[in-house]
């Protein structure tokens, strides 16, 4: 796959690392991402994956930007008020890097389209603001094989994780079982969230990305990565596969 002179320069400093090179960017464009949420998560991540030179980003999402969403929604601006929030983050993905194809998908993610959207994708990226959303994500991936990287924010704190059990390890129900009950955890709209911390969530999120579709690096399968940006402080925890899982129990597994 040859490069332009301008890609050649564009990503040049991807080129140059060995575990990138000209090889692993040439992945990274022939790459499909799909990113449910543009909000405080799917806003860094759309737009790092973008400068990353991935070829296609897919963006689900059914809201409208507000004005209370600029505080941390980097994506959008002041003009995008009352516009819808995927067609606001695609033309933000598009001012970065033209060449990236941008597929937005106006809706809310359900049963009903859920299968259809992740077979049309390589990887997928929960970046949702609620648990139906979530749990209804996490069980289509594993029933469409398909590679989801999750992270979560809440006032000063965040969660990320990679699942992929049809290749090792857990499944997002290996990690949470149920979901919570209803007002058991506030929303962000109810508890508040420091606009950052969606910054550096978002943006560890697009790296999780990029590492898995170029197969570099140690995978956060398995692993669970969390951050305390009051106290400054990273720490990993390990998630074990759980055998009994009804959702990802039965999964034929292969290498990779």
């Amino acid at each position: 796959m040859q490069f332009t002179e301008d890609e050649i320069h564009r990503y040049s400093r991807h080129i140059l690392l060995p575990e990138v090179g000209g090889v692993g960017q040439a992945k990274l464009r022939a790459s499909s991402v799909l990113i449910v949420g543009a909000g405080g998560l799917g806003s860094p991540l759309a737009l790092y994956l973008a400068a990353a030179g991935v070829g296609r980003i897919g963006i689900i999402d059914d809201d409208r930007v507000e004005l209370s969403n600029l505080q941390r929604q980097i994506a959008h601006g002041v003009a995008d008020l009352g516009r819808q929030k995927a067609i606001s983050a695609a033309e933000a993905v598009r001012a970065i890097n033209p060449d990236v194809t941008v597929q937005t998908h106006i809706a809310r993610l359900d049963a009903g389209n859920v299968h259809g959207l992740i077979a049309d994708y390589d990887l997928v990226c929960d970046g949702s603001d609620n648990f139906p959303t979530r749990f209804l994500l996490a069980d289509a991936c594993v029933a469409g094989h398909r590679t989801l990287v999750s992270a979560s924010v809440l006032r000063f704190e965040g969660q990320l994780s990679t699942f992929k059990p049809h290749v090792h390890g857990p499944c997002y129900r290996c990690l949470y079982p149920e979901a919570p009950p209803d007002g058991l955890v506030p929303s962000c709209g109810e508890a508040g969230v420091f606009g950052a911390v969606t910054g550096v969530m978002g943006t560890l999120q697009a790296t999780e990305v990029l590492k898995e579709l170029l197969g570099i690096g140690e995978t956060l399968a398995g692993r669970l990565l969390l951050w305390d940006a009051l106290g400054s402080r990273f720490r990993t925890i390990n998630v074990p596969r759980d055998p009994s899982c009804p959702v990802c129990a039965g999964v034929v597994r292969h290498g990779g």
